[in-house]
Order: structure tokens, then C-alpha cells, then sequence
């Protein structure tokens, strides 16, 4: 998601101010660059590699919120604001069940923050502004295409997401900003959606309600305040109705477990899942991280049951190292 300083979004796809009842280009200059260095021995390295850029936006004096993976282990992080200065950041927070992810920056910020909306208002349709760091070269004019449920391979689901489209091919971090130029979602990723006439890109994001019951807590604990949930370490896709498992982490208890890529999920403590939101939520039914997770498999032609001793996938990671 890296990508040169002289990109620009295509002109058409930018947004224009005189489409907007507030002052645009002061609500996208809370969008900060987000550049992260992380050792090559972090457990995230595997699958996200070491060196990761995207996007985040000011929430409060110095108080970036980002999307957690570009930030996750990091031991150096830098923060581009829209003036052209760079300050050093450092992580305060990150939220396993949300995605979020909150960086302190270590510098003074002269930058108005942007107020948190409620995007429990956003409605499918709605004109939005995906913001990226840059001001409008690097935003995109969209529109709400759906509010769905999301569920992504890595034991993640959301009850709503929030889709836009055209899609910001820097998405990673962006702000969502909606009709009063307020905070609507954090930008996550990039999905194809199949259409009569080719393919349409979207953005997920990250809907802004999610936060306010945590933010508190990301703030001075680090995490929620609550215990964490059952974590496998595994990677599973839908085929035809049936849950497979496809990879697993290579430290996570699902592996340890001997749980098999190509194993088909039927069941989780005896109810059966057909969707990878069905399974994860049946395995944090379970209980808290540590709880033995009782999984009904199908492999080669046989029927079996397999417990798997879960954890709390905090524990596989680095800390934030003070600076």
C-alpha cells in the first residue's frame, strides 16, 4: 500500500469543494501520512511484512487513529501531517475485535483534529469523501454502496461494515468523512464486487461507532477493557456452503493442534457453521483466550472431533516500545 509522494487520484475521481457544505479541505488536513518500521522477527512480519505506510487521521491533540495492522509490532513510526512536517509517533492502542488502532504523536500538532460523527446515520447512497494524506490530490469522491456484515480468513467480523465506492487505492488508514465533514469509519481494505459490466472496486471501512465505547481504553490500557477473546491462528475461505481451512499462523495453536490445511469446519461445540462469521462466533462463544475449542472435522473421507487449546493472539506480539 506504499506508494510514491507524486501520486495523484485521478482528477474526475477527486473531491471538489463547491460539492460540500463544510470546509473540505480543512476537514482533510487532519489526514496524516503513517509510515511504520517493524523488526523482522515480529509475528505480524509473516503476513504483513516489515514495512508498512497508509494513512490515519487526527481524533485529538496528537491523538492519530489509524487502522491497527500498519501499526501492529511497529518499532518506529513516523507521522506526516499536512503542513509537510514529520514527527516521530508512538503506538498507544490497538483493538482486535474492531481492527482500530491508535498512535500518539511525540511533537507538538498545530492541526485541528476532526470531530467523530455517528455513522449509525450514514445511509447506502449518501455522498462521502474518502480521505487520504495529501488533501484532495489524494481523495476520492464516494458514495455509501452498502452496510453489511463483513467476515475476513484471519477471525475477524464485523456486525456492519461500511462500503464506498470508488474505491481509494490507498485505503489503509483513510478517513471517511461524511455530509457535516465529520469522522464516519477508518478506510481497511480493497474488495472486488462482481457486476454486470466488470468488476467494481469498494473500500471497507471501519465504522467510527466502534470506537467510542473503547477509545478510553485504547488510550490508557492499550486495549479494551475486557478479557480477550479465543484466538486459533487459522486462515479459512466458504466452499459451497462448507467452512476449509486454508493456512494457519505459523506459531498459533490451531497448527500445534494439528489442524490441517484443506480440514473442512462443520461444526464448533456441536453447532454446526456453514459461513466463517458462524464459525468465528461460535468459537468466542466458547469463552475467554486459554478455553479448550471443541472443532467437528472433515478430512480424508472421516468425521472427527479436534480441541484446540486457544490463546490471546496479544500475547504472540511485540509490545510498543517507548521512545
Amino acid at each position: 500500500m506504499s506508494r510514491s509522494p507524486d501520486w495523484t487520484v485521478p482528477a474526475g475521481a477527486q473531491p471538489k469543494p463547491e460539492d460540500y457544505h463544510y470546509d473540505l479541505d480543512r476537514a482533510l488536513g487532519a489526514v496524516v501520512g503513517i509510515r511504520s518500521i517493524v523488526p523482522a522477527d515480529a509475528f505480524s512480519a509473516e503476513t504483513l511484512g516489515t514495512e508498512r505506510a497508509g494513512n490515519g487521521v487526527l481524533v485529538r491533540d496528537g491523538v492519530v487513529l489509524t487502522i491497527g495492522y500498519l501499526i501492529t509490532e511497529a518499532e518506529q513510526i513516523w507521522l506526516t501531517f499536512s503542513d509537510g512536517r514529520v514527527a516521530p509517533g508512538h503506538v498507544l492502542g490497538f483493538d482486535q475485535e474492531t481492527g482500530f488502532g491508535i498512535v500518539q504523536a511525540l511533537a507538538r500538532v498545530d492541526i485541528e483534529p476532526i470531530n467523530m460523527g455517528e455513522s449509525g446515520a450514514l445511509q447506502v447512497g449518501e455522498r462521502v469523501v474518502v480521505g487520504g494524506a495529501g488533501g484532495r490530490h489524494h481523495s476520492v469522491a464516494a458514495r455509501v454502496a452498502a452496510r453489511q456484515e463483513f467476515a475476513g480468513y484471519w477471525e475477524y467480523v464485523l456486525d456492519e461494515a461500511i462500503f464506498t465506492a470508488p474505491a481509494h487505492p490507498n485505503w489503509g488508514g483513510t478517513a471517511l468523512i461524511g455530509s457535516q465533514g465529520d469522522l464516519q469509519g477508518i478506510g481497511s481494505l480493497q474488495l472486488e464486487q462482481p457486476r454486470e459490466q466488470g468488476t467494481e472496486h469498494l473500500n471497507m471501512v471501519v465504522p467510527i461507532d466502534l470506537l467510542k465505547p473503547i477509545f478510553d481504553d485504547l488510550l490508557t490500557l492499550g486495549r479494551r477493557n475486557q478479557p480477550p477473546r479465543p484466538w486459533l491462528g487459522l486462515y479459512a475461505t466458504e466452499v459451497n456452503d462448507r467452512v476449509v481451512v486454508v493456512g494457519m499462523s505459523s506459531r498459533g495453536p490451531a497448527r500445534k493442534a494439528d489442524l490441517r490445511t484443506g480440514d473442512v469446519l462443520l461444526a464448533v461445540g456441536g453447532t454446526e457453521v456453514s459461513d466463517l462469521a458462524g464459525l468465528f462466533r461460535r468459537i468466542w462463544a466458547q469463552g475467554s483466550a486459554g478455553v479448550d475449542v471443541p472443532l467437528t472435522i472433515y478430512r480424508d473421507g472421516k468425521t472427527f472431533e479436534l480441541h484446540v487449546p486457544s490463546a490471546d493472539r496479544r500475547r504472540f506480539l511485540k509490545a510498543p516500545r517507548l521512545h
